[in-house]
């Protein structure tokens, strides 16, 4: 059975400022914060209607800075949802936050309430790109940040963005090393949309921000991705979810599939290299049949581009295989 949430949304009440890139209040579509007895009812549905194992279902405060809100609330917030972890047996509590809203004791504070696993909202490493885009701390915050997290015996989670506004795809490939080498548990990667209501949109309209091409942001998180996973580091998310924001982003790369398009990315990219070297055009591959999707990739586009590319390529579903991406079976020159 998979990981899941139970998410809390929380809305802008923690953050200090204003992102280039982000309309917090739009996105959380709230307003107003819950009040802890809101939060109690809300976890007390959710967890009437859990379908997966509690024991790997955590309780997920997102949406704004949770350690920035005061502490009254925050404290009223974890008290609530402590009692939701104790009564229905989840496996805990994970918030996210800025880096630059958490110290020792903060880290520690969290550990005694329940707090189960820290994420923090690095985006980039490269400081010049966090000013540019009003982000408030800096990368040495998020180093600092994240040792407290490590110290207090909390797992740790890192999120980065791809296509910031003074950013590139270098950039991305700097920020995800310097993100590796603090030894999270697990990350997440969100290239950049432009929202309404954010000074990205103004600089787009501007023609002083060109945002990512979804090719170009799929083939760059796909190599982010393999690079991740190569390091055992978990890849938690790749894309933002499906909302009413991001389907109606001004620009940028929306899919409402992306982190599918991503793993199809990687397995085209495994499948060609392979088959070049061998110098083959045509084959057939076996997969597992629980890749079958991901190897023909999104809307078989898979399948198109190995034609464009002059390869005849069968793939065919294999139950009998595991812990392979696939297998070529028969190949002609």
């Amino acid at each position: 059975m998979p990981h899941a949430n139970i998410a809390v949304f929380i809305p802008h009440v923690g953050c200090p400022g204003q992102c280039s890139f982000c309309d917090q209040r739009q996105i959380t579509g709230s307003r107003r914060a819950p009040t802890p007895d809101e939060v109690r009812a809300t976890l007390e549905d959710a967890a009437r209607k859990l379908k997966n194992d509690p024991k790997e279902t955590e309780i997920a405060f997102f949406g704004g800075s949770f350690t920035a809100v005061p502490k009254d609330y925050r404290d009223a917030l974890l008290e609530a949802a402590g009692e939701a972890v104790r009564r229905w047996g989840l496996a805990g509590i994970r918030c996210s936050t800025r880096p630059d809203a958490v110290d020792r004791e903060t880290a520690e504070d969290l550990k005694r309430r329940g707090v189960t696993s820290v994420e923090l909202g690095a985006q980039s490493m490269r400081d010049e790109v966090l000013q540019k885009n009003g982000r408030g701390h800096t990368a040495e915050d998020v180093r600092r940040a994240a040792l407290y997290v490590r110290e207090a015996g909390l797992s740790l989670g890192l999120q980065m963005m791809t296509g910031l506004f003074g950013d590139d795809d270098e950039g991305a490939r700097f920020t995800a090393e310097e993100l590796l080498r603090l030894h999270p548990d697990g990350m997440r990667i969100y290239p950049t949309l432009v929202l309404e209501h954010t000074r990205l949109a103004a600089l787009w309209r501007a023609g002083e921000y060109a945002p990512q091409t979804l090719d170009g942001a799929v083939a760059l998180c796909a190599e982010l991705i393999g690079r991740i996973e190569r390091a055992g580091v978990r890849v938690l998310k790749v894309g933002l979810h499906d909302s009413a924001e991001t389907k109606n982003a001004l620009a940028g790369p929306y899919h409402p599939a992306f982190m599918e398009l991503c793993r199809g990315k990687i397995f085209l990219d495994a499948l060609l290299s392979e088959l070049t070297a061998r110098g083959c055009r045509r084959a057939v591959v076996a997969v597992p049949e629980r890749l079958l999707s991901t190897a023909k990739g999104h809307g078989k586009r898979n399948l198109a581009a190995l034609s464009k590319a002059g390869f005849d390529v069968k793939i065919l579903p294999d139950a009998s295989l595991s812990g392979v991406l696939y297998q070529i079976l028969e190949t002609d020159r």
